[in-house]
């Protein structure tokens, strides 16, 4: 009985420090971006492209960078969302018979998720090369859409297989077809939708290695899809490698913008989960 207890609060204090851990270390990233990007923050960092000699210190803001992430993860997302919901209706709605052949398709879309994403930027810059498209805001929504693709199929898959089989089982036996059925599944997890949105907008809005080969960067904001286009990930990387100390703190200015917009998107969508959970079927 003593050696039952002693266990319980072992792993009681274990799980405990755990989350002191995890949740200190989100603080302490989160704190150090506020502490540092605060200073360097003001209106002309989110309302003007960068002027002349701005790497080196002079006047100038990211509102390029901003705009072209959410371009390309807008875009990516939207394309993503068209080419994963036929894939995941597919899965459970037309190979429901062939769990085989279904969990195949699952891991590898699982091996897919765990791919880096340099991995898909490289691919991607192939792509560009073979068809002749150059570093361009196209060239990066073609590789975000192939980076968050899995993760939207998985996402919507198993928020798919949380639908009780006796609804798809009554749109069944009141004549309906697959696809038919397929559409009152959707309805009844677009909470869900909405989830796979957020995950994959969030890792397309964040991500480096995708978009260096394939958006290109420009201190312009881009005005059609075969024109560069700049990425707050890039900026940042390229603000923080400058030797001049404005520059570096301009840096962390635009990781806190990069963060504030990630919050704003997680806040929003929480919103409106609430609410389509309170009003769904």
């Amino acid at each position: 009985m003593i050696k039952r207890k002693l266990e319980e609060q072992f792993f009681k204090l274990l799980m405990v420090l755990a989350t002191i851990v995890v949740s200190g270390s989100f603080f302490l990233i989160v704190g150090t971006i506020f502490y540092k990007g605060v200073p360097y923050m003001n209106w002309d960092m989110i309302s003007k492209t960068p002027g002349g000699g701005f790497y080196i210190g002079k006047e100038g803001g990211v509102l390029n960078a901003i705009v072209g992430s959410m371009y390309i993860a807008g875009g990516a997302t939207i394309l993503g969302l068209i080419i994963s919901i036929p894939v995941a209706i597919f899965i459970n709605m037309y190979m429901d018979g062939k769990k085989f052949l279904s969990n195949t398709v699952r891991m590898a879309f699982d091996v897919l998720f765990g791919i880096p994403s340099i991995v898909y930027g490289a691919f991607g810059f192939l792509l560009m090369i073979y068809f002749g498209v150059r570093a361009s805001l196209l060239g990066g929504i073609i590789a975000v859409t192939l980076l968050v693709i899995p993760i939207l199929v998985r996402t919507l898959d198993e928020v798919i297989r949380t639908v009780p089989g006796e609804l798809r089982d009554a749109a069944l036996s009141l004549g309906s077809t697959r696809w038919e059925t397929a559409k009152v599944v959707l309805r009844a997890i677009r909470p869900g939708i909405y989830t796979a949105i957020l995950l994959s907008f969030g890792r397309a809005i964040g991500d480096v290695a995708s978009v260096l080969f394939t958006a290109g960067f420009s201190d312009n904001i881009p005005t059609s899809l075969h024109e560069p286009a700049a990425t707050l990930p890039l900026a940042i990387f390229f603000q923080l490698g400058s030797p001049v100390a404005e520059v570096q703190g301009r840096g962390y200015a635009s990781a806190l913008i990069l963060t504030i917009v990630v919050l704003v998107i997680t806040v929003l969508s929480e919103l409106l989960l609430k609410r389509f959970y309170k009003n769904k079927i």
